[in-house]
């Protein structure tokens, strides 16, 4: 699989097919974020992937901790660090609001999934271990939405550090399909003293892996994950070390989002696109 597409399955083409035969409306995406944490490993580096469980949407896929945008994403006034939301609004193509709904449900979705949270006493440090019973009790809170990621951050004197939340890419689900996404892509080097949970109970599954490892593994058939997963994980394995993930995140076009379609869908060898 490559960013210039692959031969479509056949479920897929019957799916597209039958969308177009009975005039289908496309679904209104809805804006998601999703986030890529890596870690040191040795001379590489791995990323973290989380199964999302049987029952959900995408369920059994193996996929970066994220999801949809909520309206408290856009409306908080919390603390700030790093590029302001008018800055990020430039490189999405967003208003300000819409671009820190985007960082923000990033920041939350991480804390929530993963329990790693991207924020500290000020803009030069970042909080430690986040593990402990106060702090699981304040996930759930917001788990739960009896708190809001803004009021979590202020009653803890924490400023969002959205500095270390570098944008990658940003994906659209095909038209055909009955639920789709906005998502914007992260990449977010995991902060020294914190540590990965799982605490979601939207994954069955958690595990750290090299890039290049769980691309191999997924093509070998032994892990399922949807094309903007695998794709992703080419990109940043491509990118050789962290570094080069940081390099490579600068020189990026995050707001130009990536359409994939089925090109020939009548023809004997429909090949679905990604760009």
């Amino acid at each position: 699989m490559t960013i210039d597409g692959f031969a479509a399955p056949p479920a897929l083409v019957e799916h597209a097919r039958r969308f177009h035969a009975e005039g289908g409306v496309p679904a209104v995406p809805r804006v998601a974020a999703t986030v890529l944490l890596l870690r040191p490993a040795g001379d590489d580096f791995e990323v973290y992937l989380i199964r999302r469980v049987a029952a959900m949407t995408f369920g059994g896929m193996y996929a970066f901790p994220g999801g949809g945008v909520d309206r408290s994403d856009s409306e908080a006034h919390l603390g700030w660090a790093g590029p302001a939301p008018a800055a990020w609004g430039e490189r999405f193509r967003l208003d300000p609001a819409d671009a820190q709904a985007v960082v923000c449900a990033a920041a939350r979705e991480v804390f929530e999934e993963a329990g790693v949270l991207l924020a500290g006493p000020d803009a030069e440090t970042v909080v430690g271990d986040v593990s402990g019973d106060d702090w699981e009790a304040a996930r759930q809170d917001l788990v739960g939405r009896r708190t809001g990621f803004a009021a979590l951050l202020a009653g803890r004197g924490l400023t969002l550090r959205s500095d270390l939340l570098l944008p990658w890419t940003r994906w659209i689900t095909p038209e055909f399909e009955p639920r789709r996404f906005d998502t914007y892509f992260f990449v977010a080097l995991l902060p020294e003293g914190q540590r990965t949970r799982d605490v979601s109970g939207e994954a069955d599954h958690t595990t750290w892996l090299r890039p290049a490892d769980a691309l191999a593994r997924a093509e070998a058939g032994e892990l399922t994950m949807l094309p903007p997963t695998m794709v992703t994980l080419a990109e940043v394995a491509a990118a050789g070390d962290l570094a080069g993930v940081a390099r490579a995140a600068s020189e990026r076009d995050p707001g130009t989002p990536i359409l994939p379609r089925i090109e020939d869908l009548d023809g004997a060898e429909p090949r679905f696109l990604l760009r």
